[in-house]
């Protein structure tokens, strides 16, 4: 697998950067106005990213904040000697916000599956842009709370049919 390059502060290259006007309204930035959007494209980068490379290594430090416009990526992680497959992301998902709001290495790595472009910003940016336009900050900040809300409601529901489905299995396994 091939290591992604880039211009800004992080440690992974990335392949190459392009310029487009505006960012879409997808994932957390459904709710932002179109000129909201295309001033924050501004403060970021569009990143054409190849099958196999690595945009997060886990472990890495990590402090971008990611929207996927295009393609597919893996997101993976190690467990003894094998990997394991957390999630697989598409066209308005994101990655990072949560080193937003508590710094720390990547906790998994993210591998494109195909062909992509995303969008990406780094944590510096993000806060010149908060400085630059409240009003637009507050609502991206929203944005990211309605992603993360939804992602804790999907994880609770997960972890309740994880449980009752070990709770059938011990019924099942007690009347043997």
């Amino acid at each position: 697998m091939m290591r992604l390059g880039c211009q800004c502060q992080c440690k992974l290259p990335m392949s190459s950067s392009t310029s487009l006007p505006e960012l879409p309204g997808l994932g957390f930035l459904v709710g932002l106005k179109l000129s909201h959007r295309e001033f924050l494209a501004s403060f970021g980068e569009y990143v054409r990213v190849k099958n196999g490379e690595i945009v997060i290594e886990e472990g890495a430090a990590q402090n971008n904040l990611y929207l996927i416009l295009s393609g597919m990526l893996h997101v993976v992680t190690t467990a003894g000697n094998r990997s394991l497959l957390i999630a697989t992301l598409g066209a308005g998902d994101s990655l990072g916000e949560v080193n937003l709001f508590d710094p720390a290495s990547a906790s998994a790595s993210v591998i494109a599956r195909s062909d992509c472009l995303i969008w990406r910003i780094t944590n510096d940016q993000l806060k010149m842009f908060f400085a630059a336009d409240p009003e637009a900050g507050l609502d991206l900040m929203q944005g990211l709370l309605r992603l993360s809300a939804r992602r804790i409601r999907a994880m609770n529901a997960k972890l309740v049919d994880s449980e009752e489905k070990s709770s059938f299995h011990d019924f099942w396994k007690a009347s043997e």
